[in-house]
């Protein structure tokens, strides 16, 4: 009996996605629940497991082509069995039936097999930890770990798997030539967007951190104690800086639909997260009603699925406003781009010992400087400069925030 592979439902933010990999080839034996294609969209990777036991049948769409919202992958012949190997090939076989075996009896979660499988990794050689034994993602990732810190006995696993990817020499000179991600190509496409249809500008200001600084140095160790873990970083004071601008300034949590303005009764804030596939921008879903605790943790887990490949489309769909922090990779100053249809987008840069006058005297303070790029169509320039001057003074009295003030 066929039973047809069909893509997931895709929310109505995502129009179709990309056939990414077949992890499974016609004739090759399936589990169920196993993974066997992953399919890209412009948000996230989803994973289409087999819903069957069985043989993997014919593939209606290759890798690279466009699928839409539950569209036939492929079939699956239930009951059926696995393609013999050609004769030529049977030594070999052979030789790696012990080990193919033992990875069968290995039971891993169908991320697990695909984290070992794309890093040469025996499931059987890894002591699960799961319920029953079952291998986890997380023992995966140990195993990862523990191959990284061993002695290197055979680096030349690394040069066969760069040989997949098209290089051109000429000379000393060499060229890779690879395709656009969906991800990078949507988010191009975007940004182009919204310079050529939005009348975007930006203005910047610098905010003293000396007693944000003094607050989480003094209670980080409690807060972490307190909180079962959540470490007190410094993107939680600026999201509460934010929703609490955003309360006073609507403007700037509105969006344009049609010739409509959209005033946003709560404020969902994007944090820009990077990853492997780009950056990506998951929501603090009603963020003005959260603890500083509750944003860290929230940002902390939106951090380990972007690594992990797991955010949700649910996830990064939507967002008011949006908060971008290129210090973490040393940028001084910078214009980020507006997130359309938001209205504006903050950015957030290193902080830097530099000398500052104070009260008459030359001191020594950190500061960073703020960019607010926004939507002159929606946000005036008055608007715009005291809400990020808002932000600044919030900021450098910590106080304010819980005295509303």
């Amino acid at each position: 009996m066929a039973i047809e592979i069909k893509a997931p439902t895709f929310p109505e933010s995502v129009a179709d996605g990309t056939v990414a990999t077949w992890h499974k080839q016609p004739g090759e034996a399936v589990k169920r629940d196993e993974l066997i294609v992953d399919i890209e969209t412009d948000k996230v990777v989803l994973e289409v497991l087999a819903t069957a036991d069985g043989v993997l049948g014919a593939i209606v769409k290759g890798e690279g082509e466009t699928v839409l919202s539950d569209e036939v992958l492929g079939s699956i012949q239930e009951g059926g069995v696995a393609a013999a190997a050609p004769a030529a090939a049977a030594a070999p076989a052979a030789a790696a039936a012990p080990a193919a075996a033992a990875d069968e009896d290995a039971i891993g979660a169908p991320a697990a097999r695909k984290l070992a499988e794309e890093n040469g990794i025996a499931l059987n050689s890894i002591k699960g930890t799961g319920k029953d034994g079952r291998i986890t993602k997380e023992d995966v990732v140990a195993a990862i770990e523990a191959k990284k810190s061993a002695p290197a006995a055979a680096p030349a696993a690394k040069p066969a798997a760069a040989a997949a990817a098209p290089v051109v020499a000429t000379g000393d000179r060499t060229e890779k030539r690879v395709p656009m991600t969906r991800v990078r190509a949507t988010v191009a496409k975007r940004l182009v967007e919204a310079q050529s249809n939005m009348a975007m500008l930006t203005t910047f200001n610098e905010v003293d951190m000396t007693e944000v600084m003094a607050l989480r140095s003094k209670y980080k160790d409690l807060f972490e104690k307190t909180h079962n873990g959540v470490r007190l970083g410094f993107m939680s004071f600026f999201v509460k800086a934010a929703t609490e601008a955003l309360k006073r300034f609507p403007a700037v949590n509105a969006s344009i639909d049609g010739s409509d303005i959209v005033y946003h009764g709560y404020a969902d804030i994007g944090v820009a997260v990077s990853s492997d596939r780009g950056l990506v921008v998951p929501v603090l879903r009603n963020a003005e009603q959260m603890s500083l605790a509750e944003i860290e943790n929230g940002i902390a887990t939106f951090g380990k699925k972007a690594r992990d490949g797991k955010l949700s489309i649910d996830e990064m769909t939507g967002g008011t406003f949006t908060i971008t922090n290129g210090g973490t990779f040393g940028s001084m100053m910078s214009t980020p781009i507006v997130n359309p249809p938001q209205a504006a987008i903050l950015g957030m840069h290193n902080i830097i010992q530099r000398p500052m006058a104070v009260n008459g005297q030359v001191v020594i303070r950190p500061m960073m400087y703020l960019a607010l790029s926004y939507d002159h169509r929606l946000i005036d320039g008055k608007e715009a400069v005291t809400f990020l001057v808002t932000i600044k003074n919030l900021l450098e009295d910590p106080a304010r925030l819980l005295l509303d003030i």
